[in-house]
């Protein structure tokens, strides 16, 4: 009897990345236990580039930055499958390439984190007995916070969304980690608050208990969360959602495929994804769209910020319409204007 094929996975060395393909691995090995599977890790352009401004519009190679070096590993063989955080996943992809799987969604909202009123102290970085400059009670949103409050996000969506909020917001770019980005809330006494994924805290372990406090490993004391609801913030297309792609033409991934796709979620993306496409925008774009199933109809909600305008539209239909919803959506809301 042959040896059971080895199919390899690719992923980005981050701890976030990592836990994501581990998830999908542990999976597969449920689902096929006469395969192996096995993890490649592959560095990519933006691993390599921590320090570029990735919001700054003038980039133009920030377009497939984590998935490029991954997608030449599948197209080379040296990989069998890639697993991607799919709102990094550009929606066109290279010929030979397809989206294989989508499984189900984690929670697609943001979360909003600030130190607790009642934290008392900073950090030892700050001074053992340094008061807070700025704390809230359990359940803060972004109304309670103060005039000119600063808020560290990087996305273009969050911050524009944020700003439709609260006009006097003063909003800043953050990088690193998800770890390092509390450290940063936890230490600069500048930042009042960050915006975070819901779905890459929870997967890297983390919690917030019903009180809104976080905790995890390494998690500073004193941080409090707050879920935003998706009519406020919109998340970006795909979030939350992790895409498998494939080669073409491969009957043992498809059949790999099929056990890991959940097929609601997968026409709620394709949806979103049409969007974007159609919008003419990337990951970076400062517009936003989220889909939801109900009764077999698909509704796709979206706003665009673009050319210093808001415009908001909604649409539904047949699921199985799902990417001309998409495609329908951009043109209410002005597809091709940039």
């Amino acid at each position: 009897m042959p040896e059971p094929r080895t199919i390899r996975i690719a992923s980005r060395g981050s701890a976030l990345a990592l836990a994501q393909t581990n998830l999908i691995k542990a999976r597969c090995e449920a689902a096929f236990p006469r395969l192996r599977f096995e993890v490649q890790i592959i560095k990519t352009t933006g691993d390599r580039m921590q320090t570029m401004a990735l919001n700054n519009p003038v980039q133009e190679s920030t377009k497939g930055l984590f998935t490029k070096e991954l997608e030449v590993a599948l197209l080379d063989r040296s990989c069998d499958f890639a697993v991607h955080s799919l709102k990094d996943l550009p929606t066109e992809l290279p010929s030979g390439l397809k989206l294989g799987a989508v499984p189900e969604r984690e929670d697609v909202r943001d979360i909003l984190i600030y130190r607790h009123a009642g934290a008392g102290t900073q950090s030892k970085a700050r001074g053992q007995d340094a008061p807070l400059p700025f704390g809230a009670p359990s359940g803060a949103v972004v109304k309670d916070f103060p005039s000119g409050a600063t808020i560290a996000t990087s996305s273009t969506r969050r911050q524009a969304q944020l700003l439709a909020i609260r006009s006097d917001l003063k909003l800043v770019p953050i990088r690193g980690n998800v770890g390092t980005r509390l450290q940063k809330l936890a230490d600069q006494k500048e930042l009042d608050g960050i915006i975070l994924a819901a779905a890459g805290v929870r997967r890297l372990g983390f919690s917030i208990n019903e009180a809104g406090e976080l905790s995890g490993q390494h998690v500073p004391a004193g941080l409090q969360a707050v879920f935003l609801g998706t009519v406020e913030m919109i998340p970006c297309v795909g979030q939350a959602a992790l895409g498998i792609e494939i080669r073409e033409n491969d009957p043992e991934l498809e059949s790999i495929c099929a056990g890991l796709n959940h097929p609601s979620t997968h026409a709620c993306v394709l949806a979103e994804r049409a969007f974007l496409r159609h919008m003419g925008g990337g990951c970076l774009s400062p517009v936003a769209a989220y889909a939801q199933i109900s009764r077999e109809q698909l509704a796709i909600r979206g706003i665009s910020f673009r050319n210093e305008m808001v415009r908001k539209g909604e649409v539904a239909g047949p699921v199985a319409d799902a990417e001309n919803l998409g495609v329908k959506l951009a043109d209410q809301l002005g597809a091709g204007i940039t």
